[in-house]
C-alpha cells in the first residue's frame, strides 16, 4: 500500500483564472487500510478524490457527470459561503435535486475567500463511502505567507469495510440497534492511507492544512517535538496561537505553521488519535491512533509510538482571536433556538430538533422560496419537517443550540462563518441568557462543537452582497445524525431570492429527469400554497430502517475484484 503524500510548493498566481475540472462519479476499488478491498466512489476512475486548488478571486468550473449506474449523487463545497452561488452549495433536496445515473451537472462559483476547505458528496449519507477530498485556496495576499515556503495538506478520516446503505439501515433501525449507538470505524485514516511520511528539509517552515473529512470520529492531532502555531481555523485567520495538541472534529479545518529542526539526526512522529470514549462500546480490533513520520534521513531509524500514548488535552479553540478583530455582532434582530435531542418515531432511532426530526420534501427548498410568491416568508410552506426558518436582509441572527444529548456535536453552518459567543461546559444545562460579558471578538468559523448537555450561542448577519440571498442548512456534521435528522433549514430573504436568482437549465434537467417538481410548496401544491397533503411529515415504518427507499449500492465485492466500470445492470432496481 502507497502512502499519499501531498505537498505543495508556494507558489501563487497573481490573476484570477478560471479553473475547471471534468469529474466522472465512478465506482473503483481501494484498500485504504489494508484490512478488505471494497468498491469506493472515486472520480475519473481513481481515488482518493483529487484535491481542487485555486486562488481567492478564481472562478471555479466543476462538470459534474454520474457514472456510478446505481446511485444519485451531488457536490458540497464545505464552508465555501457560495455569496451570489446558492444554487451551487450542493445539498440535495435544499440547492438542487439529486444527481440521477446518466446526467451531468454543473456547480460554478467564484472564490472570495482564501482557507482550507473540503468538498464531499451532500447526498444520501454517499461521502464516507469516498466522496470526498481536500478545497485549497491560496491566498496571494497571505499575512503568513512569508513564515513558511511549503505547504502539507493533511486528511483525516474513519473508514467502514461495510458501505453506506447497509450500515445506514441498522444505524436506524431500532428492533436492529435498540441503543442507537453510531457504528464503529474499522480504521483511522490519514490521507486515505497508513503510514503516511512527509520528509522535512531542516530550517524550513511548512504551512500545514488539516481537514478531518470523516464521518463520525474527531481526532486528536499531535507532532512529537514540533510545536504547531495555529493561523488559520475554517476559513477564517487567527491571531498565531501556540498549540501542543489540536482536535478537529468531523468538518474542522485547522492551518498551523510548524518549524522544521536544524538538523537530520532524528526522524520523528505525527500522530491522529481518536478517544475510544466517543464510542457507545469499546471498539475490538481497531487501530484508535494512527501514526506518520516526518522524515529528515531515511537511513535514520524510524520512530517508535511513544509509550504514554496519545494526548487528549487540546489547545480550546474558542480563545482563539480572528486575524481581522471582526468585533461582536450587536444587537441580536433574531434569535432561533434549537433543542436538539434522540427519539425512537415508527420505529426508527431518528434525530430532532426541536422536536422535529429533519425530511427531505417533494420538492425542494430553494425551488419552493422560488415559486411561491410572497407566501416564501411563511415558513409553513416548506413543510413543517424541513424545519425551516426565515430570516430578513442584513439581520443579525443569534442560535442558540442546546444539546440535550449525552454526546457532543460538531454543528455546522452553510453560507456562512458565525461568531462563537459563547460555549458551556458538559452538562451545564440549557442557555439561560448572557450571566456575563460575551467576548468583545468572538472566535469565528462554519463548524463548532458543543458540548454533552450543554449550549453553545452562535451570532452572524444574514449580509447578502448585491442582493444575493442564500439558502442553507444548519446541521451536526456526524454523518450518522445528518441520516437521522438533526438538522435545520434557514432561508435568507425570500423576496431577494425571487428577485435575483435564475436557476441553470442543467439544474433543472436533473430535476425532470428525477421525477422530481421544482414548482410550489413541499408537497407541489401550486394553488394552495398552506395546503401541504402529501407533504414528508411522519417516517414511514420500513423494516430496514431507513425512512425513503435507496437503491441498493454495489454488492459486497471479494478482493482484488476490479469494479471500474461497474455493470448497473446486475443491481437490483
Amino acid at each position: 500500500m502507497i502512502p499519499f503524500i501531498l505537498t505543495l510548493s508556494f507558489v501563487h498566481l497573481a490573476v484570477a483564472a478560471t479553473v475547471t475540472y471534468d469529474w466522472d462519479i465512478t465506482w473503483v476499488t481501494a484498500n485504504p487500510d489494508g484490512g478488505m478491498m471494497r468498491p469506493v466512489i472515486g472520480i475519473n476512475g481513481q481515488w482518493p478524490c483529487p484535491t481542487i486548488n485555486a486562488n481567492v478571486g478564481d472562478h471555479v468550473v466543476v462538470h459534474v457527470n454520474n457514472r456510478l449506474g446505481n446511485e444519485t449523487t451531488s457536490l458540497h463545497f464545505h464552508g465555501l459561503p457560495q455569496q451570489g452561488s446558492t444554487t451551487m452549495d450542493g445539498p440535495s433536496g435544499v440547492t438542487q435535486c439529486p444527481i440521477p445515473p446518466g446526467s451531468s451537472f454543473t456547480y460554478d462559483f467564484q472564490i472570495n475567500q482564501p482557507g482550507t476547505y473540503w468538498y464531499h458528496s451532500h447526498n444520501r449519507g454517499q461521502y464516507p463511502d469516498g466522496l470526498r477530498g481536500p478545497f485549497i485556496v491560496h491566498d496571494p495576499d497571505s499575512p503568513y505567507k512569508g513564515p513558511y515556503s511549503e505547504e502539507i495538506v493533511l486528511t483525516l478520516s474513519d473508514w467502514y469495510h461495510e458501505q453506506m446503505p447497509s450500515l445506514i439501515n441498522f444505524y436506524l433501525s431500532n428492533e436492529k440497534n435498540p441503543t442507537g449507538a453510531e457504528p464503529i470505524p474499522n480504521a483511522i485514516l490519514i490521507n486515505d492511507s497508513q503510514n503516511v511520511k512527509f520528509n522535512m528539509k531542516p530550517g524550513n517552515t511548512y504551512l500545514v492544512r488539516i481537514v478531518n473529512i470523516g464521518a463520525f470520529a474527531a481526532h486528536f492531532v499531535h507532532f512529537d517535538q514540533h510545536p504547531m502555531k495555529i493561523v488559520e481555523v475554517d476559513g477564517v485567520y487567527t491571531e498565531p496561537q501556540a498549540a501542543d495538541t489540536i482536535l478537529l472534529a468531523a468538518a474542522q479545518r485547522y492551518t498551523v505553521l510548524i518549524q522544521a529542526h536544524n538538523n537530520t539526526e532524528q526522524n520523528f512522529a505525527f500522530s491522529s488519535a481518536v478517544s475510544p470514549a466517543m464510542f457507545d462500546t469499546p471498539p475490538v480490533g481497531v487501530k484508535t491512533t494512527v501514526y506518520g513520520t516526518l522524515v529528515y534521513d531515511e537511513t535514520k531509524p524510524m520512530p517508535l509510538p511513544p509509550l504514554a500514548g496519545p494526548s487528549f488535552n487540546a489547545t480550546d479553540d474558542f480563545g482563539l482571536v480572528p486575524k481581522d478583530h471582526q468585533k461582536l455582532l450587536d444587537p441580536v434582530n433574531h434569535q432561533i433556538t434549537f433543542n436538539a435531542d434522540f427519539e425512537t418515531i415508527n420505529g426508527q432511532n431518528r434525530a430532532v430538533m426541536n422536536g422535529i426530526t429533519y425530511l427531505e420534501q417533494k420538492v425542494p427548498t430553494i425551488y419552493t422560496a422560488l415559486s411561491v410568491g410572497r407566501d416564501a416568508q411563511n415558513p409553513a410552506v416548506y413543510g413543517v419537517n424541513s424545519n425551516t426558518f426565515v430570516v430578513k436582509h442584513n439581520e443579525i441572527v443569534e442560535i442558540v443550540l442546546n444539546n440535550l444529548d449525552d454526546g457532543t456535536h460538531p454543528f455546522h453552518l452553510h453560507g456562512h462563518q458565525f461568531q462563537v459567543v459563547a460555549r458551556s461546559s458538559p452538562n451545564a444545562g440549557k442557555y439561560g441568557g448572557s450571566s456575563g460579558s460575551l467576548p468583545a471578538v468572538p472566535m469565528r468559523r462554519d463548524t463548532v462543537t458543543v458540548n454533552q448537555g450543554g449550549y453553545v450561542v452562535l451570532r452572524y448577519k444574514a449580509d447578502n452582497p448585491d442582493k444575493h440571498p442564500r439558502v442553507y442548512l444548519f446541521h451536526c456534521h456526524i454523518e450518522w445524525h445528518v441520516e437521522a435528522g438533526l438538522t435545520a433549514t434557514l432561508i435568507e430573504a425570500p423576496e431577494l431570492l425571487q428577485q435575483n436568482l435564475k436557476i441553470p437549465s442543467d439544474h433543472l434537467a436533473v430535476c425532470e429527469k428525477g421525477g422530481i417538481p421544482t414548482q410550489g410548496n413541499a408537497a407541489g401544491n401550486t394553488r394552495d400554497h398552506l395546503d401541504l397533503t402529501g407533504a414528508y411529515t411522519s417516517i414511514p415504518p420500513n423494516p430496514s430502517g431507513y425512512a425513503h427507499p435507496v437503491v441498493s449500492r454495489c454488492p459486497a465485492v471479494p478482493a482484488n475484484t476490479h469494479v471500474q466500470g461497474f455493470d448497473a445492470s446486475v443491481v437490483p432496481p
